[in-house]
C-alpha cells in the first residue's frame, strides 16, 4: 500500500527554520509545506508590492531557500509554500536564481497565480461584507488589495507538470497539504471523505510547532519537554487518507492525543461544517489514538461538496495608529504611572481620536486586577489612539515623551510608534470569476 510523508515547515510568517531543516534532514520527507500567510500580512504584501514591484513575497523567503536547497539536492522531497504571498511569480525567479547561485540545477519551480482579484472586486461593490453586511462600496475608496482563498487546483497541475518548488499566494492554508494527496493517491476531485480527510490532516500541520506542542505548553499542568528544542511534524499517509502524525526522534516537543484535540479544533467554528474551498470538511467524528511515544493515529474524519463561492480577503487603510510608552520604577510608580495617563489623556483631547487606550502594562493591559499589588517596584504605561492621519498619530507618541521634563518625576525609556492601520473584510466571490493558472522556470 502507497504511504507517502508530507512535513509542516512553518506555521506562519516569521517562523523558525531550524526544526525544517532537521525534518527535511531526518523526517524522510516526499513533502514539505511552509504555511506563511495570514489576512493581514498579504494586504500588508501588496502595499509593499505596490511600491516595489519586485517585492511582495515573504520577506523569509531567500533566507529559507538559501538553507533549504542544498539540502533538497540529494533528497526526492518537493517544497509547497505560499511564501509567494503577494507576487508568487517574484518569489519563483528569486528562488530560480538562488538556486543557480549555487549550480543546483534540474529543478522545475511553478508559481500559482490568480488568487489576486482587485479588479474584480472593483466591478464588485456591491457584494456584502461579511463582518458588517455593508456593501463594499463603503470602503471602495480605500480598498488596496483582494486576494481569494483559493484551493488544490493549481499546486496539484503544477505537480502533473513535474514541479519541484511551488509557491502560492493566497491559497487556503489545509489546501497546501492536501493537494499533494490528491496527485500522490490519484484521489478524485468529488471524493469529498478523502478530501475531507485531507483538510483534516492539512489542519493538523498548517500551524506547525502548535500541534508539536507549542501553543499547548502551559507550565506544570501541560507541561512539554524542551521547548527550546520544538520538532516540527510530519504525517505519514495512506490512501484511505488515514495515517499518523509524529516528529523527529530527539527533538522537543510533544504530540500526544490532546496536543491534536486542540490543533484540531484551532480557529474551527464549527467542527461538522468546516468550510474550505475544496469541501466541506467534518471533523466531529475524528479519533485519535496514541500508538507510541509522539505518535498519533488518526481517522473518521470525513466531508461533503464544497460552497460554489471563494471567500475573499479584502485589505483597506483604516487610518493610523499611534503609540507612545514610558515607564516608571521604585516608590509609588503606579500612582505616577496614572497621573501620567491623566495629563497624556487631557493634553489628547482636542484630537478627535478613536479607540484612546491607556494601560498600565502589569497592572491592567490586559485585565484589571481586583486588589492592586503593593509589591510591584515597576511598571509601563502604553498609550494607544487610532488617529484619521499620520501627523495626528505621531502627535500621540509625542505627549508621552514630554513627561520625560514635564512631570510627573522619574519616568524613562520612552518609545514611540507610528502604524497605518491595514484591515480586512471579507466577502464571497463565485468561484466562475476567478481565473487560476501556473507559470513554471527551471534551473
Amino acid at each position: 500500500m502507497k504511504k507517502i510523508r508530507i512535513g509542516g515547515g512553518a506555521g506562519y510568517g516569521g517562523d523558525r527554520l531550524e526544526p525544517a531543516l532537521k525534518l527535511l534532514e531526518e523526517g524522510n520527507l516526499d513533502y514539505i509545506c511552509f504555511e506563511c500567510l495570514a489576512e493581514r500580512t498579504i494586504a500588508l504584501a501588496q502595499k509593499e508590492k505596490k511600491s516595489d514591484p519586485k517585492k511582495g513575497y515573504n520577506h523569509l523567503l531567500e533566507y529559507r531557500m538559501g538553507a533549504i536547497l542544498p539540502i533538497l539536492k540529494g533528497k526526492k522531497t518537493k517544497v509547497i509554500s505560499n511564501m509567494g504571498a503577494a507576487n508568487p511569480f517574484q518569489a519563483m525567479k528569486v528562488t530560480q536564481e538562488i538556486a543557480r547561485k549555487m549550480g543546483i540545477k534540474g529543478l522545475k519551480i511553478a508559481a500559482v497565480l490568480g488568487d489576486d482579484v482587485l479588479d474584480t472586486i472593483r466591478q464588485s461593490l456591491y457584494l456584502p461584507i461579511l463582518e458588517t453586511g455593508k456593501p463594499l462600496s463603503t470602503i471602495e475608496p480605500q480598498i488596496i488589495s483582494a486576494n481569494a482563498y483559493i484551493g488544490v487546483g493549481g499546486i496539484v497541475e503544477a505537480l502533473k507538470n513535474g514541479a519541484d518548488i511551488i509557491l502560492t499566494g493566497r491559497v487556503s492554508d489545509p489546501s497546501l497539504f492536501l493537494a499533494p494527496m490528491i496527485y500522490e493517491f490519484g484521489w478524485k476531485m468529488d471524493d469529498f471523505e478523502k478530501l475531507g480527510k485531507g483538510t483534516m490532516i492539512g489542519h493538523l500541520l498548517e500551524c506547525a510547532g502548535q500541534v508539536s506542542g507549542g501553543y499547548f505548553a502551559d507550565l506544570n499542568r501541560k507541561a512539554v519537554p524542551d521547548l527550546w528544542d520544538l520538532g516540527f511534524p510530519f504525517a505519514e499517509l495512506e490512501e484511505s487518507g488515514d495515517g499518523l502524525i509524529s516528529k523527529v526522534t530527539g527533538t522537543g516537543g510533544l504530540i500526544n492525543t490532546a496536543t491534536c484535540t486542540e490543533q484540531l479544533l484551532y480557529e474551527i467554528h464549527d467542527p461538522a461544517q468546516y468550510l474550505t474551498p475544496d469541501c466541506i470538511a467534518d471533523f466531529s467524528k475524528v479519533e485519535f489514538e496514541a500508538i507510541a511515544d509522539n505518535c498519533v493515529r488518526f481517522s473518521k474524519a470525513t466531508g461533503k461538496e464544497a460552497t460554489d463561492t471563494y471567500k475573499v480577503s479584502v485589505g483597506y487603510s483604516n487610518g493610523y495608529a499611534g503609540e507612545g510608552q514610558i515607564s516608571y520604577g521604585g516608590h509609588d510608580c503606579i500612582a505616577r504611572a496614572r497621573l501620567a495617563a491623566e495629563i497624556v489623556k487631557k493634553r489628547l483631547e482636542k484630537l478627535s481620536l478613536q479607540d484612546v487606550r491607556l494601560d498600565i502594562i502589569g497592572l491592567n493591559s490586559i485585565s484589571p486586577m481586583e486588589t492592586e499589588p503593593k509589591d510591584l517596584q515597576e511598571v509601563r504605561l502604553r498609550v494607544c489612539a487610532k488617529a484619521d492621519n499620520f501627523e495626528k498619530a505621531r502627535h500621540i507618541g509625542q505627549e508621552v515623551e514630554t513627561l520625560y521634563t514635564n512631570g510627573p518625576y522619574g519616568g524613562g525609556g520612552v518609545s514611540q510608534h507610528v502604524e497605518e492601520i491595514i484591515s480586512v473584510a471579507s466577502v464571497l466571490l463565485p468561484k466562475s470569476a476567478v481565473n487560476i493558472h501556473v507559470e513554471y522556470l527551471n534551473t
